[in-house]
């Protein structure tokens, strides 16, 4: 709440400063126009009065002065004119005011909803990962409060109770490496280079396999077409990793998992397919969001949320872009497009 009013007064001001720039604007050009109206007619009326006074004083001799009664009515037409130009002016301004006023909300509302959309997901992630890394912190904690009031424990429960220790802080140090890659691939740049598909394929299979065979998932190259992309090699070997292992994680135990990849003109389609049960609606417009897990994910899985986030910041960082979608079997079908090196 008290974040929602602070960009609330931000877009107000936001809105002086436009109107206040729009205003000053209008006045500069009404004023400019009112000066060259005014200057025009002055000009107009002064020569029209010595084509006047010629001509009295060429053919009329006689009358006494006509021309200062002509130049009496230019002068009440002038102070008309005037008038008429202040009313005018003051009433384009107000409307100026009024049109510019709602037209100045609306810009504002648009420059400050990135920051606003960037300020909440920062929060957002800000207080998931406290939650994340309290989780484990917690459970050491509490394991080891329980442990240390036994009065006696044997070897082998103490090992158990190390061992449990020694997965909590896997955890978090999965965590933490998770967020420096965030943090890398988001603030560095990438050297990117040719880069053999089937090198970083093979690379990536190699670094999956012990997860895989430890579910009893079979990983499958299935027509991987040769070809060089521009990127860099190890971020994309990371990147079809976390594919890997997220295809594995929620696969079904003893399925397979299936690599492809095609060349489509200046471009190629790696795809990672799974037989697991697909990507859920709901969950298909925030999967690549930081520390976002489906329901289903959070009750069946362990894990942060974190690395298909990774894996779109390596896409961005290597001009690639990645995606999702559910297979017509069933399953979820991860895509990189990544560009082609031009031969």
């Amino acid at each position: 709440m008290r974040r929602r009013s602070i960009f609330q007064s931000a877009r107000l001001k936001l809105t002086l400063f436009y109107l206040a720039g729009l205003l000053i604007l209008s006045l500069g050009a009404t004023m400019t126009i009112r000066y060259v109206a005014e200057r025009e007619y002055l000009r107009s009326n002064h020569a029209q009065l010595g084509e006047v006074q010629h001509i009295t004083r060429s053919y009329m001799y006689y009358l006494r002065r006509p021309d200062q009664s002509f130049a009496d009515l230019q002068q009440n037409q002038a102070s008309l004119l005037r008038a008429h130009l202040n009313e005018d002016l003051v009433l384009f301004n107000l409307a100026v005011l009024m049109a510019g006023g709602a037209v100045s909300y609306w810009f504002a509302g648009r420059t400050l909803r990135p920051i606003e959309e960037a300020h909440e997901a920062q929060a957002r992630f800000t207080a998931d990962a406290s939650h994340e890394l309290r989780t484990p912190l917690t459970n050491m904690k509490l394991e080891n409060e329980l442990f240390l009031r036994q009065k006696q424990f044997t070897d082998q429960e103490a090992r158990e109770q190390i061992k449990s220790n020694l997965e909590e802080v896997e955890r978090l140090e999965r965590l933490s490496q998770n967020l420096l890659d965030l943090n890398h691939f988001e603030q560095m740049p990438l050297r990117r280079a040719a880069t053999a598909v089937e090198d970083v394929v093979a690379s990536a299979l190699q670094q999956a396999e012990r997860t895989a065979h430890a579910k009893h998932v079979r990983l499958v190259a299935d027509a991987v077409a040769p070809a060089e992309i521009l990127a860099n090699a190890d971020s994309m070997v990371q990147l079809l990793g976390i594919l890997l292992d997220n295809a594995i994680k929620y696969g079904p135990e003893r399925g397979m998992v299936t690599i492809t990849g095609e060349r489509f003109g200046s471009t190629y389609v790696l795809a990672v397919s799974d037989e697991g049960k697909g990507i859920a609606e709901d969950d298909a417009p925030h999967i690549f969001d930081r520390l976002y897990r489906g329901d289903k994910a959070r009750s069946q899985t362990v894990g942060y949320g974190l690395g298909l986030s990774v894996a779109r910041e390596i896409a961005r960082a290597n001009n690639a872009a990645i995606a999702v979608k559910n297979g017509p079997q069933g399953g979820a079908i991860f895509g990189i497009r990544a560009e082609v090196v031009q031969s």
